[in-house]
């Protein structure tokens, strides 16, 4: 499909119609990028999209602990009780 650049300001755009919005997915934010050449419109990846899935496959290796020795505060040392 051929579309046409429009004046924005000064920048340009692209109507994209609501079918091939549709057909992609897209909604209010999309990705942009160049690739070899070619404009690539993409949906957007939610914040932190996947860190769920990656928590539990570090869980499952055992590679879930902390990096650096917990510091204790004055307030573990002289005011907490159990």
């Amino acid at each position: 499909m051929k579309a046409r650049l429009v004046r924005i300001g000064n920048s340009r755009g692209v109507r994209l119609p609501k079918t091939i919005i549709a057909q992609a997915g897209l909604t209010d934010e999309v990705e942009l990028a160049v690739r070899d050449g070619a404009v690539v419109i993409a949906r957007a990846n939610s914040a932190r999209s996947g860190w769920a899935d990656a928590a539990r496959q570090m869980r499952q290796r055992e590679d879930d602990r902390l990096l650096d020795m917990p510091t204790p505060t004055r307030f573990d040392e002289k005011e907490w009780q159990w």
